[in-house]
């Protein structure tokens, strides 16, 4: 990849970053089809966030920010504008430049993400009994997504309680034909288990939920991002579940992300990041 003074530039903002796959996916896409754009991998602290935002807004040949954990939620206050998904969910998982204006556009690609990857798959929600771990950034995103694609049930479980109870409240107006409500996170029952918390980012991580509660052949599916199965999703493999990794939610969202930030990537140039665990075909 040429990169000169006419090189268009997309951040990544995180902490952790090590983690990372978008960069690899952007940046194999823009090879592919030749735009002259690059995505960077920007390590920043929660107390650095504030002043990364203000100074990079200046920056002309920037397009924008895709923002993930920690900041989704945070980096609301720095938006001098919304997509209406941002503004129902309360978060960004991308921030495009205003050049005009001099602020941010954040908007929320997290949820239609998930559910595009999960149809190309060959998984449908409609009529499904869904359970969905963790309210934060994320989980809200996907929330409203999954909930327009009419479950029977979605069950969202967050250690802070109330947090899931507010988000029921927001979504049950959308769709009052769903059984929306707040629970435990015990998956028992369910046909879809959605783990949007951060927990499998390290090997060392707590499970989400008592992977022993999951039935034989619930779909099991991830947000986190990692080489090969996560550790719930290898917990659910020895529940004979099937298991949905969370690189198919960022192949969802990528195209989504780009045309949003200006740049028209094509979903064919999309690469696919595989792990040694994760074989071509394998949902």
């Amino acid at each position: 990849m040429k990169i000169d003074g006419n090189t268009q530039l997309v951040g990544i903002i995180a902490d952790p970053v090590a983690h990372l796959r978008t960069p690899q996916l952007f940046n194999g896409s823009a090879l592919k089809q030749g735009l002259n754009a690059v995505c960077l991998p920007f390590h920043v602290l929660e107390d650095n966030l504030e002043k990364v935002l203000h100074g990079s807004v200046g920056v002309t040949n920037l397009l924008g920010l895709i923002v993930t954990i920690p900041y989704k939620e945070s980096v609301l206050r720095f938006c001098g504008d919304m997509t209406e998904t941002a503004k129902l969910v309360g978060s960004a998982n991308v921030l495009r430049v205003d050049h005009e204006r001099g602020t941010w556009v954040g908007g929320n690609f997290d949820g239609d993400g998930l559910v595009a990857g999960l149809r190309e798959r060959g998984h449908a929600l409609q009529g499904k009994r869904v359970l969905l771990l963790g309210a934060g950034g994320a989980g809200k995103s996907i929330a409203y997504a999954v909930t327009r694609e009419m479950p029977s049930e979605l069950v969202i479980s967050n250690r802070s309680m109330h947090r899931a109870t507010g988000l029921v409240e927001r979504l049950q107006p959308m769709a009052p034909q769903v059984a929306l409500r707040a629970g435990a996170n015990d998956p028992a029952g369910f046909d879809v288990v959605i783990n949007a918390t951060s927990l499998g980012l390290q090997d060392a991580d707590e499970l989400p939920l008592d992977a022993d509660r999951l039935s034989p052949g619930t779909l099991v599916c991830e947000v986190v991002m990692r080489e090969g199965d996560t550790p719930l999703l290898a917990a659910a493999r020895r529940q004979s579940c099937e298991v949905h990794h969370g690189q198919y939610m960022l192949y969802g969202q990528i195209v989504q992300i780009s045309r949003f930030l200006g740049l028209e990537l094509q979903e064919e140039n999309v690469p696919r990041i595989l792990g040694p665990n994760l074989p071509e075909g394998e949902s």
